[in-house]
């Protein structure tokens, strides 16, 4: 009966953690251990700071059921083994992750644990399926998305396991570090406290936003998910990426209809990401599609950082940027034509963008944010085709028709903007020299002119032999 060590790390919830039921099950003490390690202390500020307060939050919940969270800092494999060593724990337990540098550390810290006589067990619940349990007779791994919606489908996804009724902790509790010690959002300055007014963070604040969703959007969510001055969202890809909620409870509460059948193929879309990521891990940093390899992206420019800044001229595309820097997020269909007017009207490299939400999104998921970025640019899996162009004007004038979400976020297009534009010259550095009262800056490109652009590089590199 030696304790478990529950190393935590993207499954912070005591709800459908298909881990912490099976260590509650074996009857034995439970020790639970979050360990801020290079994965953790390599996020992008935005997500390093949410990540902190999902942590705070895991916490108190764990504390209310009478476990605590030891917090420790440094390299995984060392950290877990001084611990076990430290409180004679005889196994560890975990939830997997399919990053291509998680699962090396975590192969490595199976193997140098069992090799010293302890337990060592990952478990699945990150995703809805693992990745390698979906397969086509052609091949090791799906390609496309429609064909492995349509495995999903037919395989089915495993029920959600309810939270233990009882949690033991050991005799004596080991020590913890301090969590503000660490500054987890230090690189966000003044930034935090505007985060802070959007995120609902922890288990709770999940159920609930999931509870909201079900008595209302969802029936609409097929008409209404693109038009992004709608509440027709979930909001819940922020809850998902901490592990504050689970996928498999997401999709089995879905009613069904048009509606929750759209929501649930956004769920694996989720799962097409990390399928991918998994099979080919190189999605992350470089082109998908090899043929793309030589394609002649810009690099870093004075328009690269106009559109970093939501300076463009472009108010779909600027409101969409403000938005992340403020919320943390940003609406699915705008994420799209942001990407689209960076790579395609402004010819900037895709792993510029990436980057950028990568440092900016309180929702960051490494494989839906590669892929979201490769499928737009061309270079990716099940990609739009490069001369897709989306035409922020177009779109605006479909999916924002009154321009409802343009002002919401863009204080120089109001004379009275509401707090969500002002709160954007709140975030913003005080370097970049903002003001809600100047005037709104021109288009640094027309519409025309960025596709024209598009198309000619498009041309010039299939006529080079490439493409």
């Amino acid at each position: 009966m030696t304790p478990l060590l529950l190393w935590f790390r993207r499954d912070l919830r005591l709800d459908d953690n298909p881990m912490l039921a099976a260590a509650a099950a074996t009857g034995r003490p439970l020790i639970p251990v979050f360990v801020a390690d290079a994965a953790v202390t390599g996020l992008g500020a935005a997500a390093r700071w949410r990540m902190g307060q999902a942590v705070q939050s895991f916490a108190r919940s764990l504390d209310a059921r009478g476990l605590r969270l030891i917090l420790r800092r440094g390299p995984a494999l060392p950290t877990l083994l001084a611990l076990a060593q430290e409180t004679g724990a005889g196994g560890v337990f975990w939830t997997r992750l399919y990053e291509p540098q998680t699962r090396d550390r975590d192969a490595l810290v199976k193997e140098t644990l069992r090799s010293q006589g302890l337990e060592a067990q990952s478990f699945d619940g990150h995703t809805l399926v693992e990745p390698w349990q979906l397969s086509p007779a052609s091949g090791p791994f799906y390609k496309v998305f429609t064909p492995f919606w349509k495995a999903l489908q037919a395989r089915g996804v495993p029920s959600p396991v309810e939270a233990p009724a009882r949690l033991i902790p050991p005799a004596t509790w080991p020590g913890s570090e301090d969590l503000d010690a660490w500054r987890l959002g230090a690189a966000m300055n003044r930034g935090a406290p505007v985060l802070a007014r959007y995120a609902e963070i922890g288990e709770a604040a999940a159920q609930a936003r999931l509870a909201r969703f079900l008595a209302g959007p969802v029936d609409r969510y097929a008409e209404d998910r693109d038009h992004p001055a709608l509440p027709a969202t979930s909001g819940l890809s922020e809850n998902l990426t901490y592990g504050e909620i689970g996928p498999r409870r997401i999709w089995h509460a879905t009613p069904p209809g048009p509606g929750g059948a759209t929501f649930r193929k956004e769920l694996a879309w989720r799962d097409f990401a990390h399928h991918l990521m998994f099979h080919t891990p190189h999605l992350l940093t470089e082109a998908w599609r090899p043929d793309w390899a030589g394609f002649p992206w810009q690099g870093e420019s004075d328009v690269a950082e106009a559109w970093r800044r939501a300076q463009t001229g472009e108010a779909l595309v600027d409101a969409g940027l403000r938005q992340m820097y403020v919320t943390g997020s940003m609406h699915n269909r705008v994420r799209m034509v942001v990407a689209s007017f960076l790579t395609k009207n402004l010819i900037t490299h895709w792993k510029i963008g990436m980057d950028w939400f990568a440092d900016c999104l309180t929702d960051w998921d490494p494989a839906s944010n590669a892929m979201g970025w490769q499928w737009v640019a061309g270079s990716g899996p099940d990609a739009a085709p490069y001369f897709r162009v989306f035409n922020p004007e177009t779109q605006a004038e479909k999916f924002d028709k009154t321009g409802a979400y343009r002002r919401m976020f863009i204080a120089e297009l109001s004379p009275e903007p509401g707090p969500d534009a002002l709160a954007w010259f709140d975030a913003a550095p005080r370097s970049w020299h903002l003001d809600p009262r100047a005037s709104y800056p021109q288009r640094i490109v027309t519409p025309a002119e960025g596709r024209a652009r598009a198309l000619a590089a498009y041309e010039g590199f299939r006529a080079a032999g490439q493409g």
